[in-house]
């Protein structure tokens, strides 16, 4: 932990630079707190309405979840493990849905996979449609929150000592058995944080789940896009929405770092 710096003075300006930074980032957040109390916003929100929402909101994010668990770790242990051409490139792309603006991926996706886009013509013969069903909500998910857990999953391969990789090979350890019963519980809680991360940024996603699946109350509206649907006639449903997924989005933040700041504990103590 860091010691206590003492209070001097000669550093108030930056102490009142860093001040209105904080007080830029936290008053929006007490701001939709103290308007959900005053409003008492849980009682006249139609139930069924967030109910929905919320459901179909953990149900999408879980299969997201799955999805990149079961393709991305695969994928990180390629870039983390191995060196090959255009490695740098690919790791690039990877990330770049982190920084490409939502529209664009939604934009993105539905040329790819909708019903006129680039695959379009393979799944109708396949009879597969994906655009603006609960499919295109986890594929629209999954493209934007992957790169996050990927990231970290990589950091926490790459973090894994080879001498203690070589010394269960001498062991008679190798192939999958070497990545289960080692890489992978050394690097879990790296992947952890990333997951976590993940979730969280699938569970607030918007603009690609609204242009690649739409917004139907049941089928397709996360909580995200409930708010976007409901802000402008039922504004009590829009910030009890809003203030559940800061709740949600707090404790996976929480736990995220929690999982990160592990590993640093226990080199300490070593």
């Amino acid at each position: 932990m860091l010691p206590r710096t003492p209070i001097d003075l000669r550093r108030m300006p930056l102490y009142t630079l860093a001040a209105i930074a904080l007080t830029f980032l936290l008053l929006p957040i007490l701001a939709l707190a103290l308007r959900v109390i005053q409003n008492q916003a849980w009682v006249e929100v139609s139930s069924k309405l967030i109910s929905d929402a919320i459901f179909l909101s953990f149900a999408t994010t879980l299969l997201s979840i799955l999805l990149t668990v079961l393709f991305g770790t695969p994928l990180a242990y390629v870039l983390a493990r191995y060196s090959f051409r255009f490695r740098t490139i690919i790791n690039v792309m990877v990330e770049l849905p982190i920084v490409l603006p939502p529209a664009v991926a939604g934009l993105a996706l539905l040329v790819t996979f909708g019903r006129r886009g680039l695959l379009g013509p393979l799944l109708g013969s396949l009879n597969i449609e994906l655009a603006f069903t609960l499919w295109a909500v986890v594929m629209a998910q999954a493209f934007v929150a992957a790169p996050f857990y990927i990231r970290s999953a990589i950091v926490g391969f790459q973090s894994v000592p080879r001498e203690v990789e070589e010394a269960a090979r001498v062991d008679g350890a190798g192939g999958m058995r070497l990545f289960w019963y080692i890489t992978l519980p050394l690097s879990a809680q790296a992947l952890g944080s990333g997951l976590v991360l993940s979730w969280a940024r699938a569970l607030g996603e918007f603009g690609a789940t609204i242009l690649f699946a739409g917004s139907l109350q049941g089928r397709t509206q996360t909580m995200p896009l409930l708010i976007y649907n409901v802000i402008e006639r039922d504004i009590n449903a829009a910030i009890w929405t809003g203030l559940l997924l800061v709740i949600l989005a707090l404790i996976a933040l929480l736990i995220s770092q929690g999982l990160a700041r592990k590993p640093r504990l226990l080199n300490n103590e070593q």
